[in-house]
């Protein structure tokens, strides 16, 4: 980490480690649940058919379908490199994920690192979810620092994109 910030917020998914979610799966149920409603969703992959799912009015079946996934996943998930710098930094941390809180709690107890972050923030965290600046800026604000001082690191063009909204500053992995 750069010395020009006190605060570091980490992706969790492909950034501190991989959860083993079979999202082929996920979107085919994902699909399903939409057939359903009678809602067209040809054109859709999975952030999108959830929101497909949420505007047909059967989010709530959406997200526990998802959720469940994610936390099978997070009890298998592989730790990856940057959870070492997590654990090792001494700066104040979080995490700020597209994934459900409780498969990122699951996932970060598992590996050691839950008690590194002063919050974590999920999808199901606060009303909006990324690329919206909302779960960033939530995390951030759990560091008690502002979002200039602090560093999000990711995994994804949507990570970028969110940190640019925050008004923070970026690595990817």
């Amino acid at each position: 980490m750069t010395h020009e910030y006190e605060g570091v917020v980490y992706d969790l998914d492909g950034t501190l480690v991989r959860l083993s979610v079979d999202w082929e799966t996920v979107d085919a149920e994902l699909r399903s649940l939409l057939d359903r409603e009678g809602v067209d969703h040809a054109a859709l992959e999975t952030w999108d058919l959830y929101d497909a799912a949420v505007e047909a009015g059967v989010g709530g079946e959406a997200e526990e379908l998802v959720s469940t996934h994610e936390q099978y996943g997070a009890e298998r998930a592989e730790r990856l490199p940057h959870a070492d710098e997590l654990a090792e930094n001494g700066h104040p941390a979080a995490v700020c994920s597209l994934n459900c809180e409780a498969a990122c709690r699951t996932a970060l107890d598992r590996e050691g690192l839950l008690g590194h972050v002063a919050a974590v923030v999920g999808r199901d965290s606060v009303p909006a979810k990324k690329p919206d600046p909302e779960p960033l800026l939530a995390a951030v604000e759990a560091l008690d620092l502002p979002p200039e001082r602090v560093l999000f690191v990711g995994d994804s063009e949507s990570d970028a994109v969110t940190a640019e909204r925050a008004g923070t500053g970026f690595r990817y992995v």
